[in-house]
């Protein structure tokens, strides 16, 4: 093929191997999708899937679902969706440093959420709890974009996203570096943002942080975070795997157990989760029982042989916050009786 015959997506390919890690995933060397596609004469294949899940309905409902603190008042607080772009700008840019693939990287990165729940981890228990299929949101995230996205047909995303996506929790094992990047700074972004925020909203002051984290990480949040991102680019350089130095490591791990103790079980932050829990919960109970009353793209894979109680969970699991207490208002409260 002569040079004037070549794609913009060969030639970017072509960039990839002169330029990325030998650890890089290639988008030439991608195991592909479940349904063939031919390539795109623009995009290489993990830049496709970005833009795919950028533009799918799934990651639009992320604005009003919750991070850590439901219905703040105030409007500087993390959503699901500001939480997952600052996972992605945390990701590439360690990718970047890396010489790894930031398209691949990306993709992972706003994709990684997009089966979690309305009220966040507090829907995430509650489904868990009532379905005997159990419920976990990485797996979710998956099944959203190789079932539920465009009306069933899903995304036909590539293989190496997918992987990223239900394994960008702690225990999950990705199999590329890439994926390994978007785990780790899932953590460093809620680490980052979930303090800040409880900051703002007078739960805790810069002082209540332990000395010795302070001591090893920085002062303040920037500080703590470029501490982070920093050492995982230096332990990771020219090395087959994405880590962090033994000392960082262990700050960081005291710091997400500093904020467990002081934030994620807070009672202030917490008080209003058990009402979400059983709002989600009361909606799950409904739809089981009213499957007539699911719109026609989730009912579908009831109709084809899927578990009730899977389908049910597809619908709860998609709402936003907003939408939930909505259809609970419109289910269970006297219209004459809401303001």
């Amino acid at each position: 093929m002569t040079v004037a015959n070549t794609s913009i997506r060969e030639s970017l390919e072509q960039w990839e191997r002169e330029y990325l890690s030998s650890y890089a995933s290639l988008s030439c060397l991608s195991r592909g999708r479940e349904r063939y596609e031919e390539p795109c004469d623009i995009r290489p294949i993990y830049q496709r899937d970005r833009d795919r899940i950028l533009h799918c309905k799934s990651f639009r409902r992320l604005k009003d679902k919750t991070q850590v603190f439901l219905t703040p008042n105030g409007d500087h607080y993390r959503t699901r969706l500001t939480h997952t772009l600052e996972v992605s700008q945390i990701a590439r840019t360690i990718a970047k440093a890396l010489r790894m693939n930031e398209d691949l990287t990306e993709a992972i990165a706003l994709g990684h959420d997009l089966g979690h729940t309305p009220f966040g981890h507090a829907g995430e228990r509650a489904l868990n709890r009532v379905s005997p299929y159990g419920f976990v949101h990485s797996e979710q995230s998956l099944r959203v974009v190789e079932k539920l996205e465009k009306e069933g047909q899903g995304l036909n995303l590539s293989w190496e996203v997918r992987d990223g996506i239900v394994n960008h929790q702690t225990a999950g094992k990705p199999s590329t570096m890439e994926g390994k990047i978007v785990r780790l700074s899932d953590k460093l972004a809620y680490i980052h943002h979930d303090m800040d925020d409880a900051i703002r909203g007078g739960i805790l002051t810069e002082s209540d942080i332990p000395v010795e984290i302070r001591r090893t990480l920085g002062d303040s949040g920037t500080a703590r975070l470029d501490r982070m991102v920093h050492d995982i680019i230096v332990s990771s350089q020219d090395k087959p795997d994405i880590s962090m130095s033994s000392e960082i490591q262990k700050s960081m791990m005291d710091l997400r157990a500093f904020m467990y103790r002081e934030v994620y079980v807070n009672p202030v932050v917490k008080a209003d989760e058990q009402k979400a829990e059983k709002m989600v919960e009361a909606l799950y109970g409904y739809y089981l029982e009213h499957m007539q009353e699911l719109p026609e793209d989730i009912l579908r894979p009831y109709l084809e042989g899927e578990a009730k109680e899977v389908v049910v969970c597809d619908y709860v699991a998609n709402m936003s916050d907003k939408f939930a207490i909505t259809t609970f208002q419109n289910l269970y409260i006297p219209r004459s009786w809401q303001g």
